[in-house]
């Protein structure tokens, strides 16, 4: 296994970080707590170019990515008229395209070696190339999907296979890939939350929906049901691996503990390598203190793999 990281993906907000819950700094906490395993850690060599983005985003979005007053709202902070889109970009966008570059680095070398990469950033669950929103701007894996289709690593009859654990539901996925028969998605939520979308959950192939309070040992039991109903022949994985689904979390609803996590990231990990399926973990949502322990956590529990 080996990690993908860089210094700029924490998002370093000054004031924006007292209007958001989101841990900007994690990532760097996540691979303080981590340094003494000896992971190999490496890092996509630019953020993604804007050329790749607009390949994937519809002529409305590419105007709505590049305009403060959308971007604010996907953020899901209050504008602020002092605070330009150049601050926007800087601290924000371009983290996010950096991460966007780190979760196609790793879906390219995990189908190199046909093991583990673990992008500590990503998962932005919750963008499609018509939407953005829940602190989601790009859609990542399906904007690495599209590159690695069109540079000839995966063929459009490959199949892929995300697996959503974050605690909220991944609409921008289940919306981006809802005419693609060969990606599938199994999707771990609170259906009490948001996204409430009834049309994006029914795209989802393997759904696992849950009542907010759910502890751990139902979550793991439902989640490995679930594992074995999909097939063996996926030709690469991605993993959301939100820790929104901490008890201590603000906004997941569910009542996981640290511990709970590293489970569940093992048990979907072994299940993979069982079946010869390379992987990307993506780091997903991630709204308490307990969020960097909970995924070092995990790390340490998967090391070996």
């Amino acid at each position: 296994m080996q990690l993908i990281y860089d210094k700029d993906y924490n998002y370093r907000l000054g004031l924006l970080q007292y209007l958001h819950p989101f841990e900007g700094e994690k990532f760097s906490q996540v691979l303080s707590m981590v340094n003494d395993l000896g992971l190999s850690v490496i890092s996509p060599n630019s953020m993604v170019s804007e050329e790749t983005i607009d390949e994937y985003l519809n002529e409305l979005m590419r105007l709505k990515v590049r305009n403060k007053e959308f971007v604010f709202r996907a953020l899901e902070v209050p504008k602020i008229p002092f605070i330009s889109f150049n601050y926007l970009h800087k601290k924000i966008l371009k983290p996010m395209r950096l991460a966007v570059a780190g979760t196609l680095l790793g879906a390219e070398r995990a189908l190199d070696s046909g093991g583990v990469m673990w992008n500590l950033s990503g998962g932005f669950h919750h963008a499609s190339y018509q939407f953005m929103q829940g602190f989601c701007i790009y859609n990542d894996i399906a904007i690495a999907h599209q590159q690695l289709i069109k540079n000839g690593r995966l063929s459009t009859d490959d199949k892929v296979l995300i697996i959503d654990v974050d605690a909220h539901h991944g609409n921008g996925n289940a919306f981006s890939f809802r005419e693609q028969t060969n990606v599938h998605l199994l999707d771990v939520y609170n259906e009490d939350i948001y996204p409430l979308s009834g049309f994006t959950r029914e795209q989802v192939d393997f759904p696992v929906p849950l009542t907010s309070g759910t502890l751990g040992e139902e979550y793991l039991a439902r989640l490995s049901s679930a594992l074995e109903l999909t097939d063996s022949d996926y030709a690469l994985a991605f993993i959301v691996a939100g820790t929104d689904v901490l008890a201590e979390d603000k906004l997941g609803g569910l009542g996981l503990s640290v511990e709970d996590v590293a489970a569940r990231e093992k048990m979907i990990l072994e299940h993979l390598q069982k079946h010869k399926i390379p992987a990307v973990v993506t780091g997903g949502g991630g709204y308490s203190k307990q969020s960097a322990k909970a995924v070092s956590a995990a790390i340490r529990a998967c090391a070996s793999l």
